[in-house]
């Protein structure tokens, strides 16, 4: 048999549904010379006879099948490196896709110059609703080779093992295979890589399909979105740690500060974002695995992170746990804490009091998001739905309490709306906030969804009310943080199932779903769908110009 230019190892356990899709991904490439690996944990289902009938359909494919199941990733790419008879290696998840091109993209960067890896762009496709986005598109903008990561240390935040091609030369020169018997074994790999690596390439082709299920159930979530487990997070710290060493032992400590501000940007902050959806245990004990973590940080690393994110990393260290649920609701959203505290000074914090220690006097100082001055279009209020009541129909009665740290708002009633458009149209529901006591308005709102105006196509997707103050000719329009569980409210509004629900994930707004029921689903949509094509539109174009 001759040498293949390329071996993709395909990685599967228990996956005989996606099994197929992705190892047909790989075939159709368009540089065909390569040897495809299916490596196979040990499945259980029908996953063995999948991967036997793709081997018999095309001599390149192999089957491997481990002798036990390991239960992670690292132990069926390291056997599938053991057989491999490539110059060049890849690796492909069984839940993912290669686009055709990205054999014959990245083999091109190896043999335009001498190079460790060749790695490219990522498509995250949204398994839920379909949207695609490219993973860390600021880093593979543009095509570029480095001499080594400290050329680009940003480059540590794109971890993905998956997203390269290497010189199977580099692997066995250093010694590089995946640490096994771990979790989040990508990170180490390749910041390995990334360390040892005198040379690679970035080329801004996409050459990955990462098919992502973010709120997938629990019994079917992949590892990195188990963040609910307890041990999912030790297992993140562990592998810190162990990059931690790394970067000692291999003269790289230079990158420490980098590193750690990827550690906080990224994995604390997946973390981050899910606190308002843990009980006090959880919190507790997550503040005791975390914490001793973050004091052997650079303290460089916590300097870079927005003012929102160093308060809720500050709160937990502090233990002030129940703040920092409260602080994580906001992040990404501009979403200013209850209350405010100002010392002698001028400088202003987050919260009820003043830190008692200087360290988290510095991480707790609000001053610079100039809460008191930033324009009114800007401003940070924070709005809460405090009770939901069902009324008739589609309707609910909504009490909503309204905090203004700063002192925005005159003394006295305000003005506000609810505002939700499914469609493009908005429904607008005007209500007054009242004064409770100085910094905080309450108020009631009677928002009626079946009065929303929907297209004649009908409207199937979700959409959250956002909430409108209006002050001397200008407006401020901001999230409604909903109670973070209530029961589930369905109706019927014409042509469509109306769901109302906590969204339950995020900052926690209220979440209202439509789907089109009868003839609206069955008839009118698919019509439009296919009159509204790209193609019908430039026809229709065409005439309309002819006519004129």
């Amino acid at each position: 048999m001759s040498t293949p230019d390329v071996t993709v190892t395909v990685i599967v356990y228990n996956d005989a549904e996606r099994l197929t899709r992705a190892v047909e991904s790989v075939r159709r490439q368009t540089h065909a010379d390569i040897e495809i690996i299916i490596s196979d944990d040990h499945s259980t289902d029908a996953t063995p006879a999948v991967a036997q009938r793709l081997a018999a359909q095309d001599p390149r494919v192999r089957h491997l099948r481990l002798e036990r199941n390991s239960g992670g990733c690292s132990a069926p790419r390291n056997r599938a490196l053991e057989i491999a008879r490539a110059p060049y290696l890849m690796f492909l998840d069984s839940d993912d896709e290669l686009p055709g091109d990205a054999v014959e993209l990245l083999l091109a960067a190896h043999r335009e110059r001498e190079i460790d890896f060749a790695m490219g762009a990522v498509q995250r496709i949204r398994v839920d609703s379909g949207r695609r986005s490219t993973w860390m598109p600021h880093l593979v903008a543009e095509r570029r080779t480095l001499d080594g990561i400290e050329a680009d240390p940003r480059l540590l935040f794109e971890h993905l093992a998956t997203s390269k091609m290497y010189a199977r030369a580099f692997l066995d020169r250093h010694g590089l295979r995946f640490p096994e018997g771990i979790h989040y074994e990508d990170q180490l790999f390749s910041a390995q890589a990334y360390c040892l690596a005198k040379r690679f390439t970035i080329i801004p082709e996409p050459v990955y399909r990462w098919y992502v299920a973010p709120y997938a159930a629990s019994d079917a979530a992949s590892i990195s979105n188990q963040r609910h487990k307890l041990a999912n997070v030790r297992d993140r710290i562990h592998v810190q740690h162990l990059i931690d060493g790394f970067l000692a032992e291999s003269g790289h400590e230079s990158l420490r500060e980098d590193k750690d501000h990827k550690f906080l940007k990224h994995d604390f902050r997946m973390y981050a974002g899910d606190l308002p959806y843990r009980d006090d245990a959880w919190l507790a004990s997550f503040a005791d695995l975390v914490t001793p973590y973050l004091d052997t940080l650079a303290p460089g690393a916590f300097a870079r992170l927005p003012r929102a994110e160093r308060v809720v990393v500050q709160l937990i260290r502090d233990r002030r746990l129940a703040d920092a649920r409260l602080a994580s609701r906001g992040l990404g959203h501009g979403v200013a804490p209850r209350r405010v505290t100002t010392d002698d000074d001028g400088r202003t914090y987050w919260g009820d009091r003043i830190p008692s220690s200087a360290w988290s006097r510095r991480e707790l100082d609000i001053s610079d998001l100039e809460l008191e001055t930033r324009p009114f279009p800007s401003a940070q209020f924070r709005h809460e739905i405090t009770e939901i009541v069902r009324g008739p129909g589609a309707s609910v009665d909504l009490t909503i309490r309204t905090y203004d740290p700063a002192l925005r708002l005159p003394v006295g009633p305000q003005r506000a709306a609810l505002l939700i458009a499914p469609g493009g149209r908005r429904l607008r529901v005007d209500f007054r906030l009242s004064p409770v006591r100085p910094g905080i308005f309450e108020g009631h709102a009677h928002l009626d969804l079946a009065a929303a105006p929907l297209p004649l196509q009908g409207f199937a997707g979700i959409r959250h009310p956002l909430l409108r103050l209006e002050h001397q000719g200008l407006s401020h329009t901001g999230l409604l943080l909903a109670p973070l569980a209530f029961p589930t409210l369905t109706a019927r509004v014409p042509h469509h199932r109306l769901t109302l629900e906590p969204e339950g994930h995020g900052p926690g707004r209220l979440q209202v779903r439509w789907e089109p029921v009868g003839t609206t689903a069955r008839v009118l949509r698919p019509v439009i769908r296919r009159v509204a094509r790209p193609r019908v539109k430039r026809a229709a174009r065409l005439v309309a110009s002819a006519l004129k």
